[in-house]
């Protein structure tokens, strides 16, 4: 080969301009990365990653369900607590994290089942396979001999596979059957029901809202935001199509174990409340119990905790009364329900008061520690501990204040020397400087959630079909079933049976070659019949 006939690959070699492999491209990268996606494995991992993510928010206590039980949690745990929080755990299903697995295994399973289904309705529309050439290798096969015709033979094969619902199609002497498309159906509807489950669920946190709020006897809340110790809106809540219902705790009773090694142990909790679904709507009665919602105005309010308010009347410097009314505190354990709280006194005059608490509902002596205990968690010796600031309670800086904490000890307020105090119910206790209070008695208060998701019944139906699809999915199978007929030795017909089913064979193919012989009396009894199992 002369230097003018070498090939053009080669002087590209020899000129160092060796031509590069071309990679995908980015559009290439997308289709590989859009099939990674959509892959079944892919949503299954997902669907993990969801359940996996959930577990937090079952362990540790969610600021929309109790943020009380948080702010006690970061104070029991302040070297995790705040890590934990940093992660969003205390608030799982709000959190971009959990966020964004959820959007992407709504895409996956959307880019997963669609084209499916599009395809299997172009399926279920198509004709039946035509007949294999070698039906001896299905997994189900038999022949026999008969001496009616080919085409009297496929007749009836026809006939029969109809009347067992098969969708029929005819062959170059052959009968080709299939059935149980309700199988793939089942598992497309779960799928797709749970494509609307996970739509509903995300919609429901749209549009939907979701409040706490504490009540006390005797005491009312509107579905108003003022009325909300804490509100969590969904990105698309508009406030003003909040439903206008109200409601007031009339009782709240608690029933406890008295004797034994449970006692002390709540049995039942029972609130008796009054709500009116609009303000010119009759007031209607309910007895609002664990897990027996109130359902009003398109929301749902559950009983989440309870506890002691005592009550208290405070006269200030002046001899003006300047506070009276029940205070909820917060329970220290919940066994016997010893609870701490605060009690500001802005308008005490000539300076502001403050009172530090700690409630006792049945108040004994514990004579080897010296303290007081809780023996048990009704009102059965209600008291209450008292230590007294005054000063400033700094309430006009504009800067907000939790309820449960006095801020500006030791700045703007100063304890009161000889103003700790232990009050039985009735007592009074005379401040040193001026003022007093009294402890006039406690009554309950419970915390409720009040929930409006609309996707809920939604999701409750799109479950319902995903259990019914489920079911379909389990219970039924892809069958085929083809019949042929061809001439055979002195003017007999050989009838070849094959079968194949999606997952293991099942007795429906013996039953048709059965029906096939029993209706053909001409069969010869010393057939050669081969059937695998």
């Amino acid at each position: 080969m002369t230097e003018t006939q070498e090939p053009t690959a080669v002087r590209r070699v020899s000129q160092g301009r060796e031509p590069r492999p071309k990679g995908l491209g980015p559009v290439g990268w997308l289709r590989w990365g859009w099939r990674q996606l959509t892959s079944m494995r892919t949503a299954l991992i997902l669907l993990f990653l969801v359940a996996l993510g959930s577990v937090p928010g079952s362990i540790l206590p969610q600021r929309g369900q109790a943020p009380e039980k948080v702010v006690e949690y970061l104070d029991e745990h302040r070297t995790t607590g705040p890590w934990l929080d940093r992660l969003s755990l205390f608030d799982v299903f709000a959190a971009p994290w959990f966020a964004a697995i959820y959007i992407l295994l709504f895409v996956s399973l959307a880019g997963c089942v669609i084209p499916r289904s599009r395809h299997h309705w172009r399926a279920m529309r198509a004709r039946p396979p035509a007949a294999p050439r070698v039906l001896s290798r299905l997994p189900q096969s038999t022949s026999y001999e008969t001496e009616r015709d080919a085409d009297e033979v496929l007749a009836e094969a026809r006939r029969l596979l109809r009347g067992r619902r098969f969708r029929v199609a005819d062959g170059k002497g052959s009968v080709a059957a299939e059935k149980g498309y309700l199988g793939e159906i089942g598992n497309l509807l779960f799928h797709l029901a749970l494509l609307v489950l996970l739509f509903a669920v995300g919609a429901g946190a749209l549009f939907g809202y979701r409040g706490n709020i504490v009540l006390t006897e005797g005491g009312a809340f509107a579905n108003s935001l003022a009325y909300y110790d804490q509100f969590t809106p969904g990105r698309q809540f508009d406030p003003d199509r909040m439903a206008p219902f109200s409601m007031r705790l009339d009782h709240f009773k608690v029933t406890f174990v008295e004797e034994g090694e449970r006692r002390g142990r709540p049995l039942d909790f029972s609130a008796r409340v009054y709500y009116r679904e609009r303000p010119e709507a009759p007031e209607k009665f309910y007895n609002l119990r664990v897990n027996h919602p109130l359902a009003v105005g398109g929301a749902k309010i559950y009983l989440l905790n309870h506890g002691y308010a005592p009550q208290f009347t405070v006269r200030d410097g002046n001899g003006d009364i300047a506070y009276r009314g029940a205070m909820p505190f917060l329970p220290l354990e919940q066994r016997n329900l010893t609870s701490e709280g605060v009690i500001k006194v802005p308008d005490a005059r000539p300076q502001q008061l403050a009172f530090q608490a700690v409630f006792w509902p049945t108040a004994v002596a514990d004579t080897r520690n010296k303290q007081v205990l809780s023996a048990f968690p009704a009102l059965l010796n209600p008291t209450v501990s008292l230590m007294t600031f005054r000063g400033d309670l700094g309430l006009d800086s504009g800067i907000p204040q939790s309820v449960y904490r006095i801020e500006g000890i030791g700045k703007t307020l100063q304890p009161v020397r000889g103003g700790s105090k232990l009050l039985r119910q009735g007592e009074t206790f005379a401040i040193p400087g001026g003022g007093s209070i009294t402890f006039d008695g406690a009554k309950e208060w419970i915390s409720l959630s009040v929930n409006r998701d609309p996707g809920r019944l939604p999701a409750l139906a799109a479950a319902i079909v995903a259990i019914v699809g489920l079911i379909g999915s389990f219970l039924v199978r892809r069958r085929r079933v083809w019949v042929r007929a061809t001439p055979g030795e002195g003017g007999r017909t050989v009838v070849e049976v094959g079968g194949l089913t999606l997952g293991n064979p099942t007795p429906e193919f013996d039953d048709v070659v059965a029906a096939l012989r029993r209706d053909d009396p001409q069969v010869r009894t010393g057939s050669d019949d081969k059937t695998e199992e």
